[in-house]
């Protein structure tokens, strides 16, 4: 781990903690930063999402292939709204344009007004956009039971895996958004690493790359050139990260106060 951990120090660090087959091996924190303090994931935050989608999938309460017209009548009629699935929104495959990201998330209502710049499942374009979309259709899924989202989320999820969330920010108009927003201790964020190492077989259709991008899944990104073919990881901005590397048995929590931190020269440095 030495040249990984070098390489971490070098790019404004606040926290690593590695893991590897269940154990801490390393915890580190830095620039006054401590084990108790929450820490931004930014868009880190999606990597909840794609488990939880394969989860609801199971339950009955969605498909990944079915539209979103199925769901949201505004997008059943558009021509070429109608072809949009669930799967391409948590792909980012959808056709939505850049946007939607930090404080620029739109509410449920503004995103479904979004207009696809390209046909579904033709183009990746990164952005926050999709998840709010997604969330709007899991929103009127759940509207019968009286739950939103997120509580769907910490009832079929965060609890079993341990998590605490510190806050979540909220939009103008109350809701909390899908893409962005949490804050956690750097623990927690390990222990849902964890949780998604233990459940691999399980959410293994979070791990499988598309034709317009072979590198994302289902907001997990998918081992870069010079990693463990099996590795997959949640990124938020500023160099935040969570690495899961099953043939490498471990799980990293990686925080940091933005710089030039980036994954694949992290992860090219574990050397395992």
């Amino acid at each position: 781990m030495q040249e990984a951990v070098a390489y971490h120090e070098r790019h404004k660090p606040q926290a690593l903690l590695v893991a590897r087959d269940g154990n801490v091996a390393l915890e580190a924190y830095d620039n006054g930063f401590a084990h108790d303090k929450p820490h931004a994931l930014y868009s880190g935050t999606k990597s909840f999402w794609g488990p939880l989608a394969i989860i609801a999938e199971r339950e009955g309460l969605l498909q990944l292939d079915e539209t979103v017209g199925a769901t949201v009548s505004s997008w059943r009629d558009d021509p070429v709204k109608k072809k949009a699935t669930l799967r391409h929104l948590l792909t980012l495959t959808a056709g939505i344009g850049f946007g939607g990201l930090g404080n620029a998330v739109p509410a449920y209502e503004n995103a479904l007004a979004t207009q696809l710049r390209d046909p579904p499942g033709t183009r990746f374009t990164y952005g926050g956009i999709p998840l709010q979309i997604f969330g709007a259709v899991l929103a009127q899924k759940l509207a019968p039971r009286g739950v939103s989202p997120h509580e769907y989320l910490r009832e079929r999820v965060l609890e079993n895996a341990g998590v605490e969330i510190s806050s979540w920010r909220k939009l103008a108009d109350g809701t909390q958004p899908l893409p962005t927003g949490v804050f956690l201790t750097a623990q927690n964020w390990l222990r849902f690493g964890q949780y998604v190492a233990q459940r691999g077989d399980e959410f293994a259709e979070c791990f499988k790359g598309t034709t317009a991008n072979q590198r994302y899944g289902l907001c997990w990104w998918l081992a870069p050139a010079g990693a463990p073919p099996d590795t997959v990881y949640a990124s938020g901005s500023g160099g935040q990260a969570l690495y899961v590397i099953p043939s490498g048995r471990l799980v990293i929590v990686r925080f940091g106060n933005g710089g030039s931190f980036k994954h694949e020269a992290f992860l090219k440095r574990l050397q395992l």
